[in-house]
């Protein structure tokens, strides 16, 4: 049954006395906004407590989340948070911590920043980190100020940032932001970025280069060795987008690969919760010569204390407000210290054996964009369904009657009817064995019943939308009668 709009539910006088306010909170609420209580002059449904708590219930039970369906979102990184790391960020002391206290009351706080940086710098070969950025975007943005700072201060006026014609979409609007040419370089035969096109485009105007490793299309850059040299012998730098991360925890790092800052996603590879833009951690690490452009503060120690430092020589400033999403932190902080050195590489392992399980036991049915040895995600073209009448966007649909949530569909750009697959480390077998048996059944309906594609989904209370309109005419406002 779909579920009304809350207002739809709204009945005249219908209320809960479960919260009485106060006498005095309405005479000074009075005082503040004068014959302006909420309940009276504000168009606010009128629902009982009932009424509330099923409206909710409903709605939460239409979500598709990590936690009631495989979600194979190719990039993301969506896999299960562990729900110890958020009861020890439920945990009074830590919830209701104010940033405006003083330092002395917070040392418990801060000694938990220090200690999480310190895991990273090791897991990362880094020198230091900072918490500040909310997100992927946030950390990428983060990172090129200070790149730009560096070179300031050397007084170089270079203007040029490359990308690999693969990349995330932030990457080109980072530099464009930061107001930079963005020069592409083109993948080469093997989905790498092609070394020789990289040196034809790389000259002293280049602040430097933004790389993903692995790729957006799961694959390792062979020759990154080559890439760092050919970058830094122009006086450039290299930052390492680490929105997939994931594969190489404890078995290799950035700093060894060249990079002078990464951006590291918690709410991704440390398995914090994605949250609709928030809250989540784009955490920016840097080697030791960028530590200078930092943004302040960042938490240091002095004999038994821990305090705040914003003593940087160059720094950047403030990228946001406080110090970042604490409660994230603590969260990515038990996930490292309950899974332990071990536990991370096994993370790294399973994360890679699970994307080649389904490569394997797919690529008969479904083109592989590059058929070998993957890491952490596989990307098939659907070329070949186009071609019978289905396309990407009508298999992603349709895999949603099936209770998985659809993989990411037309990226990278440089795929066509590219369907990327990312089923992290923490699924079963039984859940891609599943994943692969729908994805097959897919494609004999393709042959057998393509209409139902053509309409999926089918068994969700909003079906198929028309985009086209949705973007060219979008309705922004609700109308009272429900359209």
């Amino acid at each position: 049954m779909k579920e009304k709009v809350i207002f739809e539910k709204s009945a005249p006088g219908r209320k809960t006395d479960y919260l009485r306010k106060p006498e005095i909170f309405i005479e000074e609420a009075d005082k503040l906004l004068p014959g302006k209580f909420l309940r009276q002059d504000l168009n606010l449904p009128s629902l009982g407590e009932l009424d509330v708590v099923r409206h909710y219930t409903n709605l939460s039970r239409l979500n598709y989340c990590v936690d009631t369906h495989f979600y194979p979102l190719g990039s993301c990184t969506m896999k299960y948070n562990p729900k110890v790391s958020e009861d020890m960020a439920n945990i009074e002391e830590f919830f209701n911590l104010h940033p405006y206290q003083n330092e002395e009351n917070l040392q418990g706080a801060l000694e938990i920043i220090y200690n999480l940086e310190k895991l990273l710098c090791e897991i990362t070969g880094m020198s230091r980190f900072t918490f500040q950025p909310s997100a992927g975007a946030h950390g990428e943005l983060t990172g090129m100020l200070m790149i730009g700072a560096y070179h300031r201060l050397k007084r170089e006026k270079r203007y040029k940032v490359i990308v690999a014609d693969s990349a995330h979409g932030t990457n080109p609007a980072t530099a464009s932001m930061c107001k930079y040419d963005v020069v592409v370089v083109e993948s080469d035969k093997d989905g790498l970025v092609s070394v020789d096109k990289l040196i034809k485009v790389m000259d002293t105007d280049v602040v430097g280069i933004m790389l993903t490793c692995p790729n957006t299309l799961g694959l390792f850059e062979e020759r990154v060795l080559d890439i760092s040299e050919i970058v830094h012998k122009k006086g450039g730098l290299l930052y390492y987008d680490g929105a997939n991360f994931n594969p190489l925890l404890g078995v290799t790092n950035p700093f060894l690969m060249g990079f002078d800052v990464v951006h590291l996603n918690l709410h991704k590879t440390f398995a914090t919760p994605h949250g609709s833009g928030g809250p989540g951690v784009g955490a920016v690490g840097v080697r030791e010569n960028l530590i200078p452009f930092m943004p302040v503060p960042l938490v240091d120690k002095k004999k038994d204390k821990f305090y705040l430092n914003y003593k940087l020589k160059h720094s950047i400033g403030r990228v946001r407000s406080f110090y970042g999403n604490f409660l994230v932190l603590i969260k990515a902080y038990v996930y490292v210290l309950r899974l332990g050195r071990e536990g991370l590489l096994r993370i790294a392992q399973n994360a890679v054996l699970n994307a080649n399980y389904i490569r394997e036991a797919l690529k008969e049915t479904y083109d592989v964009a590059y058929n070998k040895i993957c890491m952490h995600e596989v990307v098939f073209s659907c070329v070949k369904q186009k071609n019978k009448g289905a396309s990407a966007l009508d298999i992603a649909k349709r895999l949603i009657d099936y209770g998985i949530h659809p993989p990411t569909i037309y990226f990278p750009l440089i795929i066509k009817e590219a369907l990327m697959v990312e089923p992290t480390e923490t699924e079963s077998k039984e859940t891609l064995d599943y994943f692969i048996r729908v994805m097959k059944k897919l494609n004999e309906e393709i042959d057998s019943n393509l209409q139902i594609l053509k309409d999926a989904p089918q068994t969700t209370p909003v079906k198929r939308l028309d985009e086209v309109k949705a973007s060219r005419q979008p309705v922004l406002k609700w109308q009272k009668n429900g359209s």
